[in-house]
């Protein structure tokens, strides 16, 4: 009977409900063990957000960094929102000489910048966010 009772639950496959405020300690704990892919990337953790620092030179690497995510996501029963995933482009386009090439869209990405729920437009201006 006791077996029978509690066999509905076996099934569950999350048990964190976003926006709870065990979610961003439970996400530290499960993030631990995640890491760039490629030597000269980094990424950078901070509550539940989850930053992918990429240098010009390291450029190609991105794919491979997207996938080594995916699939750490995939191992920790967790899913990427790539809506909710935006990408962002520092360049000095002041010096001389040097043009400066964007690389590729990536699918489903947009460019913007969000840091701890603030939003940054390329200008460095909060003013979209302070309107929303």
């Amino acid at each position: 009977m006791f077996k029978d009772q509690w066999s509905s639950f076996l099934n569950i496959t999350a048990s964190i409900v976003q926006g709870s405020v065990i979610g961003p300690a439970a996400y530290v704990v499960t993030g631990g063990d995640l890491t760039a892919a490629t030597a000269g990337n980094s990424i950078c953790k901070f509550a539940d957000d989850t930053y992918l620092v990429i240098p010009a030179s390291n450029e190609a690497s991105r794919q491979v960094e997207l996938a080594n995510i995916q699939a750490w996501a995939d191992r920790n029963n967790l899913r990427l929102n790539c809506s909710k995933s935006c990408k962002v482009i520092f360049s000095n386009s002041q010096r001389k000489g040097r043009s400066v090439l964007e690389p590729a869209p990536l699918p489903g990405i947009n460019r913007c910048l969000k840091v701890l729920g603030v939003d940054i437009a390329s200008d460095f201006s909060v003013s979209q966010h302070i309107q929303r």
